[in-house]
């Protein structure tokens, strides 16, 4: 049998660690980005077109490269970043595999212009799916500019699998942004289809986030500032009242590279326990700094994952800083020693529940106190005058007639029974029996037994396949705000706004454009008119930026699915009849009465079967 193990070639060697390195146009974005940096440069230019499928280029004035690196950068691990294995574990550059060029020339069309400042004349390469194509001198100012053209020509199924452009070109922004929030201290520029996007200047930490997300977040941060042996934190966090439900504006950066680590987000959100709703995300831009021996980066390809020597210990410092950040700028409530606290956990504002209830009271007007146990009363001492007739006054005992005087309302329909679930159930009449339980719950009786409906989860389903409608059939339902609000954007939260313009018109918002990144507020869809409307569209914005769907009756579906979660009544509030039996009559004319769109169970029935039961055992 003849052997069989051959040797890739190169070309083909090159494009399996595309695969691994280049995943989309955001990928080779983050690479050439990042070298820039490693060569010196504090004035970075991204010019991009068709978001990165048609052209991705990278101009800066780094230290540029001779002749000789010029063509060796393009080899499959060749680096100026390492010498020998102990170099792995004090890395302090982006790049250090020396994989990202060749992977990139794998994949696309190249040209590399580049000039040393020593240098009198630079270097024009041009590179195609791994083959060169050539190399001459060139007039070029000092540093370095690639060009990536038509990204993937040569792997059409990687291509084709590609987002729409305004989710790539998404994904870009995400890199720069990374990428300019871990240097402050660069010019940073990015150009799409020949439209300005963002102009960073060099400045401080909170001058570059102000510059990204926009003026209002000045006045949120709250800057972290830990030094120990082990471990420096600093940066900024924002104030409770930013958190958002969708994560969205959260950074880690470990020696100033960006990480995602779900253990460290753990530790943040310890430390602001008891400060955010259920649900909701803290803002952060935290900066990790210790010793390169600590942290292995060499864990994933993209470099987002690294393992920490000492990670239990660097939570506890991390949550502590954040600790002590929140409660010396009085974000986290401090202790009062003149409170009592033996009323610790005791709720004593007054509720609508804790109004005194008056009793319906039913009394016999022909109730005569003073008659005898035969019936008769006594003649009145004074002729009678006024006095009721003795001989229409009914015979009754005095423990009759006190009950008889102080009779209890009682409900007309207590005593009636409902239908059946299944067929008859689902018909609800006015008259069937409904209480609240724990201002959660809907309890009414039906034939075969007991019926409990959840408040929250019932509303949310109704909700639900209400705004859903809406979205597929364009027939939107809007409530007018009474002082229209307004919101100010980032540049990519705009730039959202813009793509879910129509879908959001559909769904009942009314919106007006003030300025590029201020907008106004002026209609809601129903249901919302007590919500805050700003932080109800941001998470709107955030979660399309996460999901990132091709498909609008996907995107129809996450957006109701959000609405209906925030429009829906809580549990804790208290219900009339009247609002109980109208929850209940639209939730069994929904589709799917039974269940909420996330799978939570609306309603529980108990047979009376169940209950004897539950009473023998």
């Amino acid at each position: 049998m003849a052997d069989i193990i051959q040797l890739l070639s190169d070309a083909l060697a090159n494009q399996i660690a595309a695969g691994e390195v280049v995943q989309r146009p955001a990928s080779a974005v983050k690479e050439l980005l990042e070298n820039a940096v490693d060569a010196g440069a504090n004035d970075i230019q991204l010019v991009v077109k068709d978001a990165g499928k048609t052209l991705i280029q990278v101009v800066d004035n780094g230290c540029g490269m001779s002749v000789t690196d010029a063509r060796m950068c393009f080899e499959r691990h060749a680096t100026s970043k390492i010498r020998d294995i102990n170099d792995l574990f004090r890395i302090r550059t982006f790049g250090f595999r020396g994989e990202a060029m060749a992977s990139i020339a794998a994949v696309a069309q190249v040209e590399l212009k580049t000039r040393r400042t020593e240098d009198e004349l630079g270097t024009h390469l041009r590179i195609e799916g791994s083959s060169y194509l050539g190399q001459e001198p060139a007039q070029l100012p000092a540093g370095t500019s690639i060009l990536v053209k038509n990204l993937f020509y040569n792997v059409p199924a990687r291509r084709n699998f590609l987002k729409k452009d305004e989710t790539e070109f998404r994904n870009i922004c995400d890199e720069f942004l990374r990428l300019a929030l871990s240097q402050p201290g660069l010019q940073l520029s990015l150009v799409h289809n020949n439209n300005d996007v963002y102009r960073l200047r060099p400045g401080n930490l909170r001058q570059r986030i102000v510059g990204i997300m926009g003026d209002q977040f000045n006045t949120s941060l709250v800057p972290v500032d830990e030094s120990t042996p082990m471990l420096k934190v600093n940066g900024f966090i924002g104030k409770p009242n930013t958190a958002r439900k969708s994560k969205g504006n959260q950074y880690f950066f470990v020696n100033n590279r960006f990480i995602r680590d779900p253990y460290l987000h753990h530790a943040v959100m310890g430390a602001y326990a008891g400060l955010l709703p259920d649900g909701a995300h803290p803002t952060y831009f935290l900066f990790l700094e210790l010793d390169p021996k600590k942290v292995d980066v060499n864990v994933h390809p993209t470099k987002t994952e690294v393992k920490f020597e000492e990670e239990q210990a660097l939570y506890a410092i991390l949550q502590s800083a954040i600790k002590r950040a929140l409660s010396q700028y009085n974000v986290a409530p401090s202790l009062d020693f003149e409170r009592e606290t033996g009323l610790d956990g005791l709720d004593l504002s007054p509720k609508p529940s804790d109004q005194i209830r008056q009793p319906q009271i039913s009394f016999n007007p022909h109730y005569n106190p003073f008659s005898n146990p035969g019936g008769q009363a006594p003649a009145s001492s004074n002729g009678g005058g006024s006095g009721s007739n003795p001989s229409s006054a009914p015979k009754r005992t005095a423990t009759e007639g006190w009950h008889d005087l102080y009779e209890i309302g009682k409900s007309a329909s207590a005593g009636q029974q409902m239908p059946l679930l299944s067929s008859e159930d689902a018909h609800h009449t006015a008259e069937k029996p409904l209480f609240q339980l724990h201002r959660s719950y809907i309890v009414s009786q039906i034939k075969s037994g007991l019926l409990l409906v959840d408040q929250q989860a019932a509303h949310e389903r109704i909700l639900y396949e209400k705004y859903l409608q809406q979205l597929l059939s364009g027939k939107s339902a809007s409530q007018q705000l009474l002082f229209p609000e307004q919101l100010e954007l980032s540049k990519m939260e705009a730039g959202m706004l813009q793509e879910l313009w129509d879908e959001l018109a559909r769904s009942g918002f009314v919106l007006e454009r003030q300025s590029d990144l201020i907008y106004q507020i002026k209609g809601v869809p129903t249901e919302l008119v007590a919500q805050d409307a700003g932080a109800l569209l941001r998470q709107l914005l955030d979660q399309y930026r996460q999901n990132q769907t091709h498909d609008p009756k996907a995107l129809h579906e996450q957006m109701a699915r959000t609405l209906a979660h925030n429009g829906g009544v809580k549990s804790g509030k208290i219900l009339q009849k009247a609002e109980m039996q109208q929850l209940i009559d639209e939730l069994f004319a929904c589709e799917n009465p039974y269940y909420t769109p996330d799978g939570k169970q609306t309603l529980l029935t108990l047979t009376l079967e169940e209950v004897l039961q539950r009473l023998k055992s």
